[in-house]
């Protein structure tokens, strides 16, 4: 318990750290493509993720990481740290709120401990694995029971403009179906949301480790069910309490 407590406070002091250095936006920016013209990465983006991994080496020189800007190593500790350091780039880059920091510790049994810190929302999530979730230090729970009609649930959409016909699939028959749809920008935001009852339920195709791990396990211990899946060629990722998670998967068109 002591161990898991101090990665837990280590990840939440590097994503805060992060946070402020993103909080001072550049004058101008310095983008690099990615997987298509529209998925883009700033020189914010690469100064965060040298950042968080200087801070982790340093302090745990033997640990392994992953990270979406390409900051990888092995592990030979037993212990990888898996790290967006902007979960949410359009956001930020539009100078919108909403964008995240990211960062999860995995073993071999899975994800130990995760933290989604959100600056400009004044919004942290922490998670450890059996201890409970928290959002800025109160525990958090999502909302369950909710009815599929009554339910207000997040979702983005791919990079890929293919994927995006496929995702619009799930749209055209889930929103006659439901109080509403909402689009923030972060996957670990929205996944953090479902944690804290801010939204009710997710869907979203296309996300990488980076964007769930720490998001995921926060869900997970707020009470929330969270899934990927193969769908139409792509990963849907659902993540809802359990009441309206099977209505939820249910409603998707197979």
């Amino acid at each position: 318990m002591s161990d898991r407590k101090e990665i837990l406070d280590l990840a939440l002091t590097i994503a805060r750290q992060a946070g402020e250095l993103l909080l001072n936006r550049p004058a101008s920016w310095d983008l690099t493509i990615k997987s298509t013209a529209i998925d883009i990465a700033t020189q914010m983006d690469h100064a965060s993720e040298k950042l968080i991994v200087e801070a982790i080496l340093a302090a745990r020189p033997d640990d392994g990481i992953i990270g979406e800007e390409g900051a990888n190593r092995a592990s030979t500790s037993g212990l990888t740290w898996v790290i967006d350091p902007v979960d949410g780039t359009v956001n930020y880059f539009y100078g919108l709120p909403g964008w995240a920091v990211s960062i999860a510790v995995k073993d071999a049994s899975g994800t130990l401990v995760g933290v989604v810190h959100s600056p400009t929302t004044n919004s942290t999530w922490t998670a450890s694995r059996g201890d409970g979730a928290f959002l800025n230090g109160v525990r958090i729970e999502c909302n369950n029971p909710i009815e599929l009609n009554r339910a207000l649930l997040s979702s983005g959409f791919a990079y890929d403009v293919n994927a995006r016909f496929e995702q619009l699939k799930i749209i055209n028959e889930l929103l006659p179906k439901i109080r509403d749809l909402r689009r923030i920008g972060s996957a670990a935001a929205d996944i953090c949301h479902v944690a804290t009852g801010l939204v009710d339920g997710y869907f979203e195709t296309g996300l990488y480790e980076w964007d769930l791990a720490a998001a995921e396990l926060i869900a997970r211990e707020a009470g929330a069910i969270v899934q990927t899946r193969p769908w139409h060629g792509l990963m849907l990722t659902v993540a809802a309490g359990a009441y309206l998670f099977d209505q939820l998967s249910g409603a998707i068109p197979q």
